[in-house]
């Protein structure tokens, strides 16, 4: 039995082609190509049933149930138990439709949203989460020398919000007896001018020994946010370009 993670599917198979171009919504280019079949031989290969494999959010285009069914019927399909963290584009999914979702896939997918999943003794929590992005603005040597402070602000309200129902999933597994924790995130923790955050700090405070997020895309952007041990917690990148649509093993 594994834990393994990955981000950033970008799936689209029940969306209709744009326009009159032919193809789905989604990045195509260099590593993105063909990343559908090279994800699903790589799960093939690498996991089991006995498995879990957690999608760190971006899972699908869709914008409601009908679109998005082909897409989790093809996840369904793959080895191993798949958990489902809602990102920046999965329209088709908000907090109030947590339950019901969970109620129509429960045997064959579950969405991590003010609730937890259990792995053996461990709790793994969860939240879309959010970070400023910007626009940051550069001098001409490329150093940073100021921001959009009203964006920054707006970005602190949409914090707040996901640290709340972050709170909330992880009270529900403490509730339940769990300890041990392992935090999920679809944004990364901290942006381009943060050296900490809120997320940081509940899983510090709630003894998350890891922190796995996705999101960021383009070699530019794999090393802007925390990396490795901060603290006594694990920060790694499960984006799926990062890995190359490989899963990355998280715990044995």
């Amino acid at each position: 039995m594994a834990l393994y993670a990955i981000g950033d599917l970008h799936l689209s198979y029940g969306v209709k082609p744009r326009g009159g171009s032919g193809s789905r919504p989604g990045p195509t280019g260099g590593i993105w190509k063909n990343r559908e079949a090279v994800f699903r031989q790589n799960c093939l290969s690498l996991l089991t049933d006995d498995d879990t494999l957690v999608l760190a959010g971006d899972i699908s285009f869709g914008k409601n149930a009908e679109e998005c069914a082909p897409d989790f019927a093809w996840l369904a399909c793959l080895p191993g138990k798949k958990i489902l963290l809602r990102g920046n584009h999965d329209r088709f999914w908000d907090a109030k439709k947590t339950p019901a979702l969970n109620a129509k896939y429960g045997d064959e997918l579950f969405f991590l949203q003010n609730n937890f999943a259990a792995y053996g003794d461990w709790a793994l929590v969860g939240t879309k989460g959010y970070c400023f992005e910007g626009p940051f603005y550069l001098d001409r040597r490329g150093r940073l020398v100021g921001w959009d402070e009203e964006e920054e602000r707006r970005a602190g309200e949409l914090v707040k919000r996901e640290l709340e129902r972050l709170g909330t999933s992880f009270e529900a597994a403490k509730s339940a007896g769990y300890r041990k924790f392992i935090l999920f995130l679809h944004y990364p923790p901290t942006s381009l001018i943060e050296k900490t955050s809120g997320f940081c700090k509940m899983a510090e405070e709630y003894g998350a020994s890891q922190v796995i997020y996705a999101h960021s895309h383009g070699e530019h952007n794999f090393h802007t946010s925390i990396e490795g041990m901060k603290n006594g917690v694990f920060y790694r990148l499960v984006s799926g370009d990062c890995l190359r649509w490989r899963p990355e093993k998280i715990l044995e």
